[in-house]
Parts: C-alpha cells; structure tokens; sequence
C-alpha cells in the first residue's frame, strides 16, 4: 500500500492533499491493529498513569527551569500503532537556563505545556538562542523533518528556474499550480515534483547550503549534525525527501538557522546559546555564510504567511496579531517510532524577528497544526507583555528575565 501510494504522488494523479492525511497513508501498513488496542480494559488505563515517584521533579530540576504544573497530571504512557514515543512528558528536566532569556523560556515552557517535544527561539537577525526548552532532544541525532523540507525543495527550485518567481509550477500535462497555495496546503504533489525536476543531486547541494548534515551551532555542547542521505531514498526516491524529508535526519537547531536566514534576507548565522548572564551579555554574533536568497525569500515568505492565514497552520494566525511566516509538518519517523509534529516559523514585528521551531514527538495526537497552535501561543504571549516594542533597530536583544518577571526560574 506504502509503495503504491508514493507510486501515485510522484505521477501527480492526487489532488494536494493537506500532509496530516497523507502522512497517515504512508504508515497505513503498519497501523492495521488498530481494533485490538478499543479493546483495552479500563484497568489497564489506569496502570498508565504515572506513580508520584517518576510524576515529581527533583528538588534540583525544579530550581533550574520553569516548568508547568499540567506537566505532571499526564501520564507518559508510549503511544500506540507504529509509535513507541510518549506523547506527554516533562520536556524541561536538565535544561541549563542560566543565560537564557527567561521571558521568552518562560512563554516556550507555557505554551508546549505537556507535549513532550523541544523549542527553539533564536534571533534572526543575530543568532542567539534565546531559549532552547528539552535540550538534550534538542541536540540528539535529528528527526525526519517531514514537510518543512518543503522550505528548502521551493527555495533551491525558485532559484534555479524550475518555477518563476510568480510560483506557477506545470505540475501535470493538464494543470498548472501555484507555489503559495501549494505551501498553504502542503501540496505533496507539487513538492514531489519539484524534487524530480531538481534531481538529488542539486537537491543535497542547496540543503548541504542551507545548513543540513553539519552542525547548527559554533560551540553548543553535544549538539549533532543530523543526516543527509547519500544516495535518493529507497522508499520513494527525491519525490518522497522533498515532500515528507524521506531519509534526512533534521534537528531543530537547523532548521532554526535556515528559518533565520530567510527571515534576515540571506545571512547564515552560527547559532550560539549563551550559557551564563555573563556570556549574554558579551554576546557577538558570528556568520557562517551569506546566502544569495534574498529576492527569492520573498516569494518564499508569502507562502509561508499564506500558511498561517488560510492554511495547515492556521492555528497560530488565529493567535496572532502580527505577521507570522510559517511551515508545518507532519508525519512518521519509523527509525525513531515517533509521530511527528513540525512547525518553524518567524514573526515581523517591532523591527524585531524571532524565529520559533516546535518539535514534537508521540502518537496520534502529535501533528504540525498542534505545533503551530504553540508557537502561535508563544508569539501572543511575548506581544502581550511588549516584549517586541522593547528593541526597534533589529540589533541584538537585551538579556530580559534577570529580576523581572522571571528570576524564580533561575
């Protein structure tokens, strides 16, 4: 079934299907046990929930990250189906936020609540992170970016001419589409297409550019590189790593560095994460490369605000007063057994762009709508408080969260 559905994406016969759905088709083999697991007694339900012993933060933790309270009234229990990854857990134990910007953690922790995932807040226009919420998922191997891989099929397809800056794209012998809808929807036709007509070859080169397969940060400890594959995938070829990121291992720190240079116009940052007040406060930033994007980042953008507006992550603009650019993803990484939830994203406003990448990890539930939903409720928060009219020249963001709102997180 797997093999005939990736058959009919790469011969363009189905409509753009919104990528939630079609991610559920491609683990339709491996989901066909579904009736045993209504059968579940209650009793069993119950022996999920967590015990108090592995429910409560040590006293340490607690001290060295917000955390909420909902956290502990789920039970971590492993997902069902093909998935063996909790859905729920504490996705703040560990974390070191001695040199973070506690009011942007603080509405990170908040708005990721129970979901057991990782957040990545970093200036665009700088690289700071600013806070980094479940570090140590954060800076593991990577996971299969699903179709936020689609940022990077349009960007290298824009500028080598296979679609001109209008968008329109001759999908089919009969149909012509266009890219900004086909980002609002997830189009995987379009996207599969797109991979073909490029080749693997220019392919990797623009996603080698563009950040993927080396590390994100100039010296973030324990941070990985992911993976880019060396040859096209076995399960649906180019068509299928430029629609669903079939055989990449992406990593939210690089998919946060890549938002921030379509965001700033082209420039590749290093990302760094201060690891003390001290070291905040020497922040400066450091370019990795400057890449040649910038008339094409603007036909890129409105796709993404197309998204947000109308599209698969609509959650956040229902949240949002400014203007936020963003792309979902759904779908299942079956080397790690996870369902996956993907949104990354920036805002404009204040002469100020933060960029948010929410990753999440589970079953069922997990999906690019809920993460965006999160960073939707990230965005509102920080606007509430005024936290964008606090910097109108685009430069490097004040330290916030020493003696404020937040030094109880310290």
């Amino acid at each position: 079934m797997r093999r005939l559905f990736v058959y009919v994406i790469l011969a363009g016969l189905l409509p753009g299907l919104p990528h939630a759905e079609a991610a559920k088709k491609t683990s339709s083999r491996k989901t066909v046990a579904k009736p045993a697991a209504k059968k579940a007694p209650a009793k069993s339900a119950a022996k999920k929930k967590a015990s108090p012993a592995t429910s409560r933060a040590t006293p340490a933790a607690k001290s060295r990250s917000y955390r909420p309270a909902s956290v502990s009234k789920r039970a971590s229990a492993p997902a069902r189906g093909p998935w063996r990854t909790p859905t729920f857990a504490d996705s703040t134990l560990g974390d070191h936020i001695d040199g973070e910007d506690l009011e942007v953690r603080r509405a990170a922790v908040e708005a990721l609540g129970p979901y057991n995932g990782s957040i990545v807040v970093t200036d665009a226009n700088t690289g700071r992170v600013l806070t980094l919420v479940n570090q140590k998922l954060a800076l593991s191997g990577g996971f299969q970016p699903c179709s936020t891989i689609k940022l990077v099929a349009a960007l290298a397809a824009l500028k080598e001419g296979i679609i001109p800056r209008s968008g329109e794209f001759q999908l089919t012998g009969k149909s012509l589409s266009e890219l900004t809808s086909a980002m609002a929807v997830s189009n995987n036709p379009y996207f599969a297409s797109l991979g073909v007509k490029l080749g693997f070859e220019r392919v990797s080169s623009y996603a080698r550019l563009f950040g993927l397969g080396e590390r994100a940060s100039l010296d973030i400890p324990g941070e990985t590189a992911g993976l880019l594959p060396a040859r096209p995938p076995r399960n649906g070829g180019v068509g299928m790593m430029t629609s669903f990121g079939e055989g990449i291992s992406l990593t939210p720190l690089q998919l946060a560095a890549f938002l921030g240079a379509v965001a700033n116009g082209g420039t590749l940052y290093y990302l760094q994460h201060p690891q003390t007040y001290a070291e905040a406060q020497r922040f400066v930033p450091r370019v990795k490369r400057q890449l040649e994007i910038g008339q094409w980042a603007e036909v890129l953008k409105t796709g993404m605000k197309a998204a947000v507006d109308y599209g698969t992550a609509r959650r956040a603009g229902a949240l949002v007063e400014d203007p936020v650019f963003g792309k979902t993803g759904t779908c299942t990484d079956f080397a790690k057994a996870a369902h996956m939830g993907w949104f990354g994203s920036f805002n404009e406003a204040g002469g100020r762009k933060l960029v948010v990448v929410v990753m999440l990890t589970g079953g069922k539930p997990v999906n690019g709508p809920v993460a965006s939903e999160i960073a939707g409720r990230i965005f509102s928060t920080l606007s509430r408080g005024d936290y964008f009219a606090s910097s109108t020249n685009g430069g490097a963001p004040p330290v916030h969260g020493i003696g404020g709102c937040c030094a109880f997180s310290r």
